[in-house]
């Protein structure tokens, strides 16, 4: 585990919450939105979040926050999957259906992403400018494949942070299928952060993607830690996963599964976090050394 790093926090954080419609959907998403106090008339690097499945926008406010602090507007929404209700859970789903749900996840995943950034370009928050050409992306398990995926289609990215991301066809049974592609025409620089105990996407996982992955990219590896170590609430939610009633392919994911007195903390991880995404953001977008 490395020590923190990062000099303390340089503004205060103010957010705002919208409801941003896309008519072409008819979907109406909620957003929010972390931004540093007083940023003036400067125009500020951006960063958009995408969340893990199940999970929402303030899925990691630990992060989204932290990168506000330090000069950044960050921005997060409700995915697809959360806000459409053609694509939620139904009672008693036959197959068939099911996979017709699960397609429309994945179908949903980088239209929505690269509609948050269209809505965010057109400056919703009153005194603060988006600088088109600093644009970052950082997302964790599906939210990671969606930010690995979407610059395939938007030439503005200019750096990704990918957390214990999806999108290998080594990913075990019960997990999301999808497979990244990997068809970026320029470099980008890319960030990957796995956990060396994650039990819902492997350690195997998180190599295969790293070597599919073009130039320029790194990878750093959360020590003692699974894969709810990148959301807020750690403990809670890792136990709470862990513990539920599960059948099948997810109780084998649960099985492999250690307490998480066995694992590192929720404030250790986060900090680990906090710091590899900070320092990528900062040298791919500000120009800035640790």
């Amino acid at each position: 585990m490395i020590q923190s790093t990062s000099a303390a926090p340089q503004h205060a954080v103010a957010e705002r919450s919208f409801q941003a419609k896309d008519t072409s959907r008819n979907r109406v998403f909620p957003v929010d939105v972390w931004y540093p106090e007083g940023a003036g008339t400067e125009a500020l690097p951006m960063i958009l979040f995408s969340h893990h499945s199940g999970g929402s926008r303030r899925a990691s406010t630990f992060l989204t926050t932290h990168l506000a602090s330090y000069g950044y507007v960050v921005a997060a929404m409700d995915h697809s999957e959360v806000v459409a209700p053609e694509l939620a859970r139904k009672e008693n789903e036959t197959p068939e259906q099911r996979a017709a749900r699960g397609a429309g996840w994945i179908a949903s995943r980088v239209p929505d992403i690269l509609f948050l950034l269209e809505y965010m370009l057109s400056q919703p928050v009153a005194g603060v400018r988006v600088d088109a050409d600093r644009i970052g992306l950082a997302g964790h398990s599906f939210g990671g494949w969606t930010v690995l995926e979407a610059p395939n289609f938007e030439p503005r990215i200019r750096s990704v942070v990918a957390l214990a991301p999806g999108g290998s066809t080594k990913h075990r049974p019960g997990i999301i299928p999808v497979v990244l592609e990997f068809r970026w025409t320029r470099k980008i620089p890319m960030l990957l952060v796995a956990a060396d105990q994650d039990a819902s996407l492997q350690m195997e996982v998180m190599y295969d993607i790293f070597e599919q992955a073009p130039e320029p990219k790194k990878m750093v590896v959360l020590e003692r830690a699974d894969h709810m170590h990148f959301v807020d609430d750690v403990e809670k939610m890792h136990e709470a996963f862990r513990t539920m009633p599960l059948s099948g392919d997810l109780a084998a994911i649960q099985a492999d599964m250690r307490p998480i007195a066995e694992l590192c903390s929720g404030e250790e991880a986060h900090r680990f976090i906090q710091d590899v995404t900070l320092d990528h953001f900062n040298a791919t977008l500000k120009g800035q050394d640790r």
